[in-house]
């Protein structure tokens, strides 16, 4: 469980994120939702220490990761699995040594054991026939479940994953939910994603943290998301013509109950 309490965090006078309070659960898909602006990323980028908050507290399981030294929050780190929006492998690397590549530097297991960790992985994401691939021979979807298998290899307790599915399309993108949530639940993993994607709040939203200029507007889960008399939550929602639709099908719904 990751909880944060109070934070604050500040660039020169501008205030970003304003007293935030709330909790990341074991084992669930954690969703951090907003405009765009709002202090998602900053949130995130505090809560695995790219950034510094200017007050307040992040606790890993109890343990404040801001207080840590240096030392302690590099130990901290190979706790932590990341997957970034652009996927973030090396060209240069097949896609076998991209997946081998943190069992590479954090690992004490023998060669043959980092090349089957890394084919475990692969397969866990349909990728095995790929591994003597590159980055550029494989498709946008292909390359997001490379990055999964990578962020999964040293066996995280706590996943961060960055718009996963910015540039894909809508069948990919429920490909990579499903392995998301999938992955999380498998490993009892403290999975945290930030997205503007609204099917994955939907289908995989089982703890959702609404950020609102800064601060925590709303928090719950996808069954109550389109229930929610929250107007800032459900501007946000319905922004697109489609969902617009949709809300309009609640409304009337709610007329005749």
């Amino acid at each position: 469980m990751i909880e944060v309490k109070d934070l604050y965090k500040s660039f020169d006078d501008k205030e970003v994120l304003k007293g935030i309070n709330t909790i990341f659960e074991d084992g669930k898909t954690n969703l951090i939702i907003g405009q765009s602006g709002s202090g998602k990323t900053v949130l995130m980028k505090n809560l695995v220490g790219l950034l510094e908050p200017t007050s307040g507290q992040v606790l890993y399981d109890g343990r404040d990761f801001v207080q840590m030294s240096k030392q302690e929050k590099v130990m901290m780190r190979r706790e932590m699995g990341m997957i970034f929006q652009s996927a973030a492998l090396f060209d240069s690397l097949t896609v076998l040594e991209n997946v081998m590549f943190p069992l590479d530097m954090f690992s004490p297991m023998t060669l043959h054991e980092r090349t089957q960790r890394a084919r475990e992985c692969l397969d866990r994401v349909n990728l095995i026939g790929a591994e003597k691939k590159y980055p550029g021979e494989i498709s946008g979807g292909m390359q997001k479940r490379v990055a999964i298998a990578r962020a999964i290899a040293l066996n995280p307790r706590y996943l961060f994953c960055d718009e996963p599915n910015s540039g894909l399309d809508p069948k990919t993108s429920l490909v990579i939910d499903d392995l998301l949530h999938s992955i999380t639940h498998e490993f009892g993993i403290t999975t945290i994603i930030n997205t503007h994607d609204m099917n994955s709040v939907t289908t995989i939203g089982e703890n959702i943290l609404f950020i609102y200029e800064g601060h925590k507007e709303w928090q719950g889960v996808s069954a109550d998301i389109m229930q929610s008399t929250n107007k800032r939550l459900t501007d946000f929602i319905f922004a697109s013509d489609l969902l617009k639709e949709m809300r309009s099908l609640v409304n009337e719904h709610r007329a005749k109950q």
